[in-house]
């Protein structure tokens, strides 16, 4: 099961702690901060009617919760499916299901350790650095491409493949397959949306199925012929004796390729719609490397890519008054997080200068973003290098997010120059 959903279910919550917001609504996805906005506004713990289960809203406890040890992205660790009344899995998913089983984003420790002690080292930001050259020539081929037309929808044409060809290349894969790579991507991240139908689960389970089959193939040819790639690395990496087995190295090959630029993607056409839409000159923004990185944070944390991570209560406890069962889903929303009055100023504004703008957009403890550090190169050298292409860069119609709670992104991004 991709999301992780509350199984058993929560009563007698005071009617004054719970929130009702449909995440498939429109009026909700297209802009949700009106939601957050109340939270804050009233008890920032509030009980979701709609996903069943407490969420956390304000930043210090989002920030707090991200390392809380006592609640962790697996239950089975600690207590069987019985137990918790978890159902058995689903034959028409197995295949998803295993790209999840060794997913470093589901794993506690020990198993998480080891498998991210073994990853870690192509991510880090010395190692990331090298890229720059590579991602630079690649984001002006991408721009060379349209410059011409004088108006393109930005997510297709930009957003999307920049980070998807550059996390295919750093595990191995021919640049190529970037648009096949998005497509499994795109359908099996549908498993997170809000009441997934079942043709969606079993349309991500032909989108899993095809991925593995793909990897397995060139994890044989690498076998036979490493190369300096990050599927050559899992395959010959070992740790206590120990090495990689080939799900390990599928579950994380999937996780690095649909995490790796599915965050990026939203946040490129956020920040592109908040820079437009802001009345700030990109030219000062994009000035020098200190200012292009201020704006990459601010629009981190002004519309984040991921807007809900969900946590198991991995004991019985009580949080802030707020009884909990092992078992039981909690809710940290990062959005909402990000846009907390009482830890930034003036929070619904896209500033760039604020000095207080620390985010939580990429998790924290054991789970934080082992991508941030390309993530934030991706999107430096990409925005900057679009404005400073395209000077007149305007919107054309208005922007669409698309109906994927809790990521949030840009369906369309229509401009012009």
């Amino acid at each position: 099961m991709a999301a992780i959903l509350q199984v058993r279910p929560i009563t007698d919550v005071a009617a004054d702690r719970c929130a009702s917001a449909r995440p498939s609504d429109p009026a909700f996805y297209q802009n949700p901060y009106p939601f957050y906005a109340a939270r804050h506004a009233t008890r920032q713990a509030f009980f979701w009617t709609e996903y069943g289960h407490w969420c956390f809203a304000d930043f210090p406890s989002v920030s707090a919760l991200l390392r809380d040890r006592r609640f962790g992205r697996d239950i089975l660790h600690v207590a069987t499916r019985e137990e918790i009344g978890l159902p058995q899995p689903q034959p028409h998913t197995a295949d998803f299901d295993l790209t999840e089983k060794y997913s470093l984003l589901n794993l506690e420790p020990p198993a998480h350790s080891r498998l991210r002690t073994l990853v870690n080292r192509a991510f880090v930001s010395r190692q990331v650095e090298l890229l720059r050259p590579r991602i630079a020539n690649l984001v002006h081929s991408i721009i060379d491409g349209f410059e011409d037309q004088g108006s393109v929808e930005l997510i297709k044409a930009f957003a999307a493949p920049i980070p998807a060809i550059v996390i295919a290349e750093m595990i191995g894969l021919p640049s190529q397959m970037a648009p096949q790579l998005l497509d499994w991507s795109n359908r099996m991240v549908k498993m997170y949306m809000f009441d997934v139908s079942h043709d969606i689960e079993r349309d991500a389970n032909r989108a899993a199925a095809e991925f593995t089959a793909y990897l397995r193939t060139v994890i044989a040819e690498r076998r036979k012929l490493p190369r300096e790639d990050l599927l050559s690395h899992m395959i010959a990496a070992e740790q206590g004796g120990e090495r990689l087995s080939e799900d390990e190295m599928l579950s994380t090959a999937i996780l690095l390729l649909n995490a790796g630029h599915e965050a990026t993607v939203h946040t490129t056409g956020n920040a592109v719609k908040a820079i437009l839409e802001s009345g700030y000159d990109p030219r000062m923004l994009f000035a020098d490397d200190a200012a292009t990185a201020a704006t990459v944070e601010e629009a981190l944390r002004f519309d984040a890519p991921l807007h809900m991570f969900t946590r198991y209560a991995l004991e019985d406890l009580d949080y802030d008054g707020i009884p909990l069962r092992k078992g039981d889903v909690i809710g940290l929303m990062l959005g909402a997080a990000n846009r907390d009055p009482n830890r930034f100023t003036n929070p619904n504004t896209f500033d760039p200068l604020r000095t207080d703008g620390a985010n939580v957009s990429f998790g924290a403890g054991i789970h934080f973003c082992i991508g941030a550090p390309l993530a934030r190169l991706e999107m430096q050298i990409a925005l900057r290098t679009l404005f400073e292409r395209l000077p007149r860069l305007h919107l054309s119609a208005p922007p669409r997010y698309a109906d994927v709670y809790h990521f949030h992104g840009l369906e369309r991004l229509d401009v012009s120059w």
